[in-house]
């Protein structure tokens, strides 16, 4: 949705020119400027997700382009994760000590010279090269852009509203990565997809420095390098070890090695940062019951709902026999009805609570997910269409009332905090989805027997933490 963790005040440094508040007199309107700079944030914000999917459809082509075998056809996406996912707590941090509008600025400036590499690459080495400095570029965007955002926008029916514009183009940024990739592909090849990322690039660098303001911890504390350290070597750790599983299953011994040494490290990390003067996360707030459950029900919406896409992806293309234009088209409902959902939630929650539309968000997810077990491997098209499309809706949803819950409440010394969680949250719940249960879809006897599956197993994980996230957020607040 901002990996930015600080443990002092995250106000906005008042001595720069932009730092003003996005309100007009009657303080629950958006000035021009704030139009602006949400526009700019949430620009950003959509290109990292479209860049999580534009290749999704274009893989097969890739592949046979670059010498790609089918068994390395994963790193594409892979290359891309490890970094986006790994280093987003450290990131975060290091905004906190020297800037979010400085490191926001650089992390484009690197996505879109990646971007730029990738397109114009030569062999799979080249190309690998341009996905993996795109993810360490998303890695500083998305915690420092979500930091900007929630600094410029104070807590309430402001906030409420730039989360819900952030919220809806986040999700629609993946599926419209899907029509377009499929479109792209089809009629000006899959280079253009990366270089339609350069472009995106190239423009919010353009208008970012003179709208966003200047933000960090007014004091300067040191910078938690255990924690640093552990965190970042744990999610890589983790990161690979579900990756490779995805491509070769669970029995290798680098897989059962990396994954070990992930749980290993960050199992460190919560030693380190419970002794830390400084650290990177403060434990006692992942004790409020708003954002340990608000997280994990985050968790669960990104993760499982990247997953639908990619297995839905296969079963278009590859037991339907559908073009990449045509499941391309499939995915562009699913964006309209992102954006319809992004539209009325902020209404949902301010009548319902965040709370309840967050669990009532994952147990629609979780139904509609099961709906598409009745597709079958002559048809099923139309089912896929209406069942994703709703599902997204709900998924929306809980996104949005994910990212209030968490941050309604926190005191304002403690909002960074808060929104790094939301933004660790988000980012891993992409990252780890289509590893962790895309090995489900090549276990079966037929890539359709793997793909029910897969669905089978998301939408009884989604439904099972609706119910458990409305258990944990029924009592007050913590």
């Amino acid at each position: 949705m901002a990996i930015d963790t600080p443990t002092t005040t995250t106000a906005p440094d008042t001595t720069s020119p932009a730092a003003t508040s996005p309100e007009q007199p009657g303080g629950d309107r958006l000035s021009g400027r704030a139009r602006l700079v949400l526009f700019v944030l949430c620009a950003a914000q959509f290109m990292v997700a479209l860049d999580f999917s534009v290749l999704n459809v274009a893989l097969p082509v890739l592949g046979k382009d670059l010498g790609l075998g089918q068994s390395a056809l994963q790193w594409a996406v892979t290359a891309f994760a490890l970094p986006s996912g790994g280093f987003l707590l450290l990131f975060g941090r290091i905004a906190d000590l020297y800037g979010r509008k400085r490191l926001f600025l650089t992390g484009l400036a690197v996505f879109g010279a990646a971007s730029v590499l990738a397109t114009l690459a030569w062999g799979p080495a080249s190309f690998l090269t341009g996905r993996a400095l795109q993810g360490l570029g998303a890695a500083a965007i998305v915690p420092t852009g979500m930091a900007l955002l929630t600094t410029t926008f104070p807590e309430g029916p402001l906030r409420d509203r730039a989360l819900g514009i952030s919220g809806t183009l986040l999700s629609l940024g993946f599926t419209v990565g899907m029509v377009l990739g499929g479109v792209m592909t089809d009629t000006l090849g899959w280079r253009s997809t990366m270089g339609l990322l350069a472009l995106a690039a190239l423009i919010v660098l353009c208008l970012a420095p003179r709208l966003l303001p200047e933000s960090r911890t007014p004091q300067r504390p040191r910078l938690d390098v255990p924690g640093a350290v552990t965190v970042t070597g744990g999610l890589l750790a983790l990161i690979y070890a579900l990756s490779t599983a995805a491509q070769r299953g669970f029995g290798g011994p680098d897989v059962w090695g990396t994954l070990a040494a992930g749980l290993v490290l960050l199992a460190a990390f919560v030693v380190v940062e419970s002794k830390s003067p400084a650290p990177l996360v403060s434990l006692p707030m992942l004790k409020r019951r708003t954002v340990a459950w608000g997280n994990i029900g985050g968790l669960v919406t990104f993760s499982m709902m990247s997953t639908v896409v990619f297995v839905l992806t296969l079963y278009l293309q590859e037991t339907l026999s559908l073009s990449p234009f045509r499941t391309g088209l499939v995915f562009g409902v699913q964006g309209i009805a992102s954006v319809l959902a992004g539209t009325y939630a902020p209404r949902i929650i301010g009548r319902f609570g965040a709370r309840r539309t967050l669990a009532g968000g994952l147990l629609g997810q979780g139904l509609f997910t099961a709906a598409l077990l009745g597709v079958g491997t002559q048809s099923g098209a139309l089912l896929a269409t209406v069942a994703v499309s709703l599902a997204s809706m709900c998924h929306l949803g809980a996104i949005i009332s994910y990212g209030v819950t968490v941050t309604s409440g926190v005191p304002d010394d403690e909002q960074g905090l808060a929104t790094g969680l939301v933004t660790t949250t988000q980012q891993v719940g992409i990252t780890i989805g289509i590893p962790l249960l895309g090995v489900l879809a090549t276990t079966g006897d037929s890539l359709f027997g793997g793909v029910r599956t897969v669905l089978a197993v998301d939408a009884a994980l989604v439904i099972v933490t609706a119910l458990l996230v409305a258990a944990g957020l029924a009592r007050r607040k913590a």
